[in-house]
């Protein structure tokens, strides 16, 4: 099978897509497209292929501007060069699935590339199943939502046997952020809530009060971060607090080096780029800080640790408000607000977090193991009545 997955700001798209590509290669081949830059810190799971097309980006963090990240190449030409790989991987693999990472329902500066990848798609013989997979919770703040939305409902009814919604049902449901006036024709599934690991890592506290502070992979939490670090120097290392900053892999550089040397001198302040295993770092801390993405949000889950959200919510971005708003109602996490952040507020807000028990929750978290399940009933589906009619 062939997944194609674009990440432009953040890490998240492309961990889920691995954890959900890991438990596809149980049964498939799995053939993973990237078109974002992939840090070598990230871990390909076994079974896996990764094939990196020329690397795509945002120069901010709606993804709205989209830049070429290939050294001496530019954005057209990038996009001529993965349209070639995207083609020619379709003709090698000869896919008997198509996994679209969040595509029609986002992504839609790469429909120039996907509607042709999905036209040749699907005039393979036979031509493969063809999913769209998505997170729980869309954002669905634009002026021109509904027309937006009628646009995606096209596509899915041209290009698409199914939807795979990453989500548990009882947590959040497609048609609440998607509200097209057109029928949706592909069937709708639920999987669960994907995380790279079910495990529930031990509850280590520490001795003295120690605070994480993360931003998924960083490019948009420069004010969190700097809010942090003066945060830690005025009001929590005066009162014994540890503070640590992952400052995620696309973190500006001249950004990383500022903090480090707002850091510096300071022994219970500690900057770092990257925390390959986050949500057991969560586990061992006395307090978690972080904006509210889909897999951030899970491994507060699965950590089950005091935390604080401060969801990204620049510019009509209303998917983490909308996570962090439920996860709050259901006493999983405290949240300040983007508007409302300051280096009192967000000191004030830990230390009152700090006392936070923690609810036990049990959403599904079985959505790796599951959307594979899903798959291969389709593909089987699929094959019985491709035969029939042979």
């Amino acid at each position: 099978m062939l997944y194609y997955c674009q990440h432009s700001v953040g890490l998240g798209h492309l961990v889920r897509s691995l954890a959900i590509a890991h438990a596809l290669s149980e049964g498939f081949r799995v053939v993973v497209a990237s078109g974002g830059a992939v840090p070598p810190e990230l871990a390909v799971p076994p079974g896996v292929e990764l094939v990196a097309l020329p690397a795509i980006g945002s120069s901010d963090g709606r993804g709205s501007h989209l830049i070429s990240l290939e050294t001496g190449l530019d954005l057209e030409e990038v996009w001529r060069r993965r349209q070639n790989v995207l083609e020619t991987l379709l003709d090698e693999v000869r896919p008997v699935a198509l996994v679209i990472e969040l595509f029609p329902f986002g992504r839609r500066k790469f429909a120039r590339e996907l509607v042709p990848f999905l036209e040749r798609a699907a005039s393979l013989d036979p031509a493969p199943v063809t999913v769209s997979s998505v997170r729980d919770i869309l954002v669905d703040s634009k002026y021109n939502q509904r027309e937006l939305d009628d646009r995606a409902a096209l596509h899915l009814n041209r290009y698409f046997d199914a939807i795979i919604v990453h989500a548990d049902p009882n947590f959040a449901t497609l048609d609440e952020t998607f509200r097209p006036s057109i029928p949706v024709k592909p069937s709708i599934h639920y999987s669960g809530f994907v995380v790279r690991s079910a495990h529930r890592p031990p509850r280590l506290r520490p001795s003295a009060p120690e605070v994480l502070i993360s931003a998924g992979g960083g490019k948009v939490g420069e004010s969190l971060f700097r809010a942090a670090v003066t945060a830690h120097r005025r009001y929590l290392d005066p009162l014994g607090v540890r503070t640590r900053v992952v400052t995620g892999p696309f973190l500006d550089a001249l950004i990383v080096e500022q903090l480090e040397a707002d850091a510096r001198g300071c022994a219970t302040l500690e900057i770092s780029k990257f925390e390959p295993h986050l949500c057991e770092a969560m586990a061992s801390a006395s307090v978690t800080v972080s904006q509210c993405g889909y897999n951030t949000a899970l491994d507060i889950i699965r950590a089950g640790v005091p935390a604080l959200v401060v969801p990204y919510d620049a510019d009509g971005e209303t998917e983490q408000a909308f996570r962090a708003t439920r996860l709050a109602r259901k006493g999983v996490v405290k949240s300040l607000s983007m508007d409302d952040l300051t280096p009192e507020t967000l000191s004030g807000a830990i230390i009152g977090t700090l006392s936070m028990r923690t609810p036990t929750v049990t959403f599904d978290l079985g959505g790796s193991t599951e959307t594979a399940r899903i798959v291969h009933d389709l593909v089987e589906q699929r094959t019985r009545r491709v035969l029939s009619l042979r």
